[in-house]
């Protein structure tokens, strides 16, 4: 493993790489610092930058991102107030607090440290469970993937927000554009009405893009009335004493450990993961009551959980091929697009690529420390750029990345399609994730499926009679039982609650 890490970074060790990881993470600290615009938004943007690259080159860059686009999120919540990212939303109650009370270098330098932390510890433990995960996997078929594929999608019951039909509707999209096209294994036109250009069906990257970005554009230029957030900050002051970092060092251990955890649960990620770490960490303190009102301990739980997840939510993605949150489904689109298929197999065919994006992560950690710390007033400043000046040359850069994809207007077109989609979608609840697990799961199902019953002779028998994809299926039914019954008991409480209130009355 050793070895192989070392030839890792030897492949990322070079001027244009290290450049590339550098930049992604400017880039991604800048997108994670400005409300509205995401480490999401971001990766999708970068999407058709990578596609003309080498897969190490490209996927260092949307590491950076990644990193980059998580850890941003602390400068307006300690700031302004304002998370830049769902996962900075708990770093709002301590750091603002602090930042109002003179303390803003403080916040910074409890918040820049524990998410350097955060990330390098499970970025360790992704390095080490990823490799021997996958060679459990190699003994996966058709049956076994197709059961996996099958597991996956109950993760909309994850995404769907407060209502399921709703993100299974979304799922159901997703799955339903999927097949719009050649079939996998016949080729056998579907739903293309005779026009030549959806005989290839629709591309991920418009999709992506179009969903998460275009549909943010079409909402937030819908406001009127929007001005430049005005930032005033005296002269940072990041010293701290050790003694001070010391005291945090079981809150760190716990909240790195509730960041991991959640992360490697598919469809939570870091918005949950520092909410959670930051009730436990006040619920374990000596002072809870100091809670809220700026104490250090609350952006060190927030801080570290978020920065944990990464790791966590790249260990199903490189091991199983199972994205745990929308950067890492959009990073699943990323290995895809340059030819690596994300499962099992992906560690033993590519190692030197894997390994690359591990020393890469590694790099960007490194990267992200060091240019919080030195330019953070840079950062700050960027805050104060009106988004009217801004989204325009995020849209022309969507167009552009589209276009690139194939060279083929209908890319476009397909862009803004998805991009209307995913802004009406936005408008009536409907959550997007959903939608993008169906379009990248479901080729997957058909195709497994298909090829079971080839290697069968049609018989579904095998499907539910191998061992391990008998597990994934029993997985699956005790999953959405468990989902059906607290959706049942919230009900039931709600229900309660109303007559309650009713009587009262």
């Amino acid at each position: 493993m050793i070895q192989s890490l070392l030839e890792g970074f030897g492949n990322v060790l070079s001027i244009s790489t290290i450049l590339l990881i550098l930049g992604g993470t400017i880039l991604g600290l800048i997108f994670g610092s400005i409300p509205g615009l995401t480490a999401t938004m971001a990766v999708a943007i970068c999407l058709p930058i990578t596609y003309g690259m080498n897969p190490i080159a490209g996927m260092s860059l949307l590491m950076g991102l990644y990193i980059g686009g998580v850890s941003g999120g602390l400068i307006p919540a300690i700031l302004l107030k304002l998370p830049g990212t769902p996962s900075s939303i708990a770093t709002t109650f301590d750091g603002y607090p602090l930042a109002q009370k003179g303390e803003a270098g403080k916040a910074f330098s409890f918040a820049i440290i524990a998410s350097f932390l955060g990330g390098l510890v499970s970025i360790l433990l992704l390095i080490m469970v990823a490799p021997p995960l996958g060679q459990v996997a190699l003994k996966f078929g058709p049956y076994e993937y197709f059961a996996i594929v099958i597991f996956s999608l109950t993760l909309i019951a994850s995404l769907s927000g407060d209502s399921l039909p709703k993100g299974i509707l979304s799922g159901l999209l997703g799955i339903g554009f999927a097949m719009v096209g050649s079939a996998p294994i016949d080729a056998f036109p579907r739903f293309t009405f005779g026009i030549s250009a959806f005989d290839a069906g629709f591309d991920l990257m418009p999709v992506l893009i179009g969903l998460f970005a275009i549909s943010e554009i079409l909402l937030v230029a819908e406001k009127r009335g929007y001005q430049a957030l005005k930032v005033n900050i005296k002269k940072i002051n990041y010293k701290v004493p050790l003694k001070e970092y010391l005291e945090e060092k079981w809150n760190f251990v716990r909240s790195a450990a509730i960041g991991i955890g959640i992360g490697i649960l598919p469809g939570i990620g870091g918005g949950t993961a520092n909410l959670i770490a930051y009730a436990a960490a006040k619920n374990s303190a000596k002072k809870p009551e100091e809670y809220g009102k700026g104490t250090p301990g609350g952006v060190v739980a927030s801080e570290t959980s978020n920065n944990a997840a990464i790791g966590g939510a790249l260990i199903p993605l490189m091991s199983l091929g199972i994205p745990g949150d929308t950067v890492t489904a959009m990073l699943l689109g990323g290995l895809v697009l340059h030819g690596l298929q994300p499962g099992p197999l992906l560690i033993q065919n590519n190692a030197p690529v894997v390994y690359g994006i591990f020393a890469a992560l590694l790099i960007a950690n490194v990267f992200m420390a060091i240019l919080l710390f030195a330019g953070m007033r840079g950062f700050v400043r960027l805050l104060s750029i009106p988004q009217y000046i801004l989204l325009p040359i995020i849209m022309t850069l969507c167009v552009v990345g589209a276009y690139g994809v194939n060279n083929r207007m209908f890319d476009v077109y397909a862009l803004l399609f998805f991009g209307l989609i995913g802004y009406l979608m936005l408008k009536v609840r409907i959550p997007l994730t959903p939608l993008v697990l169906g379009f990248i799961l479901g080729p997957l199902l058909e195709t497994n499926l298909r090829r079971g019953l080839m290697l069968s002779q049609g018989d579904f028998m095998p499907f539910v009679t191998q061992p391990i994809a008998a597990l994934f299926l029993l997985v699956t039914v005790v999953s959405v039982g468990w989902k059906i019954y607290k959706s049942f008991k919230a009900k039931q409480k709600m229900k309660e609650s109303n007559e309650k209130v009713a009587y009262d009355n």
